[in-house]
C-alpha cells in the first residue's frame, strides 16, 4: 500500500512538475510606451462607452417607472431616485473620462512619446 501511495506522489509529481522544466523562458517583448497608451485609451473608451449606455438605460427605467407611477408616492420616489442615482452615476463617469484624459495628456508631454 505504501509502495501505490509512493508511486501516485511520483506520478503526480511527474505530471504537474515537468511542464514548468520543460517549457521555454518567455521573457517581456520590447516595446514602445504608445502601444500600451493606445490600449489604455481604447479601454477607458470602451469603457466609458458602456456606463454611458448603462446610465441611459436607466434613465429610460426611470423615466417609464416616473411616467407609470400614477401619482404613487412610493413608486414616484423610487423612479425620482433612479433618476438622481443615474444622473450622478453618469456625471461621474464623464468627470472619469475626462480626468483620465487630462492624466495622460499631462504625462505624456512630461514623459515623451
Amino acid at each position: 500500500m505504501v509502495k501505490r501511495t509512493k508511486l501516485r506522489f511520483f506520478a503526480l509529481y511527474i505530471s504537474f512538475g515537468l511542464p514548468f522544466i520543460l517549457t521555454n523562458s518567455a521573457f517581456a517583448a520590447t516595446g514602445d510606451i504608445t502601444s500600451v497608451e493606445s490600449f489604455i485609451k481604447s479601454v477607458i473608451q470602451l469603457l466609458a462607452g458602456l456606463a454611458g449606455l448603462i446610465a441611459t438605460g436607466f434613465f429610460v427605467v426611470g423615466g417609464f417607472s416616473y411616467i407609470m407611477s400614477s401619482g404613487n408616492p412610493e413608486h414616484l420616489d423610487r423612479a425620482k431616485k433612479t433618476l438622481i442615482y443615474s444622473s450622478v452615476g453618469l456625471a461621474i463617469t464623464i468627470g472619469a473620462f475626462v480626468l483620465s484624459n487630462i492624466v495622460t495628456t499631462l504625462a505624456t508631454k512630461a514623459f515623451g512619446s
